[in-house]
């Protein structure tokens, strides 16, 4: 079996079939003491549900963590209305910055901020499979330097981005041995 690559276009996924398995969604933030909720990102009412493997990959990886680390979750499910309106937000705001790009343009630097809504492939966030999440400390304080990138500068978004500062690089290695090791990858477009 082929391991899928974020950097494929969403032609290639779409050949992917996918199939409802009726794995139960379940609330992850009281499964660990050490998975706190982040502060909100958006204007709208979050929900704590991931699929329940996910949600113990999870759990797996924050106890992998060093005393004193954490994870604060920004979001795990997200309702499709909800994607909708934020991959529209994303094209209004792309379009009124760059109004000569044509759709397709659009498209592929929206797509990189937030998943479209799509019947044969749809946002790991709406099936309850992705996971947004931050490494704090145990007073849930984000750790999160990416200096000398700013904070919304895709450069920087990888575990191994050029630059970084070391401490950074140090909590992103702890980071990225406790996710890969519960089985959990960061997505290279985001985090």
């Amino acid at each position: 079996m082929r391991r899928y690559s974020p950097t494929e276009p969403v032609s290639e996924v779409r050949r992917v079939r996918i199939i409802e398995s009726g794995e139960p969604m379940v609330e992850y933030l009281s499964l660990s003491p050490r998975l706190i909720q982040s502060r909100p990102r958006y204007r709208y009412t979050r929900v704590s549900f991931l699929r329940e493997r996910v949600a113990a990959m999870l759990v797996a990886a924050v106890e992998a963590l060093p005393d004193g680390f954490g994870f604060a979750v920004v979001e795990g499910w997200r309702p499709p209305y909800i994607q909708r309106r934020m991959y529209l937000a994303q094209w209004y705001k792309w379009r009124e910055r760059y109004p000569d790009w044509s759709d397709l343009q659009l498209k592929r630097v929206v797509s990189r901020f937030t998943a479209p809504i799509h019947g044969r492939v749809p946002p790991p966030h709406s099936t309850g499979g992705a996971v947004d999440l931050i490494l704090c400390d145990r007073d849930g304080h984000e750790l999160n330097d990416p200096s000398p990138y700013a904070l919304n500068d895709h450069r920087g978004y990888a575990f191994d981005a050029p630059g970084i500062n070391e401490a950074e690089r140090e909590r992103r290695n702890l980071m990225k041995s406790a996710l890969e090791g519960a089985g959990l990858t960061n997505y290279p477009s985001e985090w």
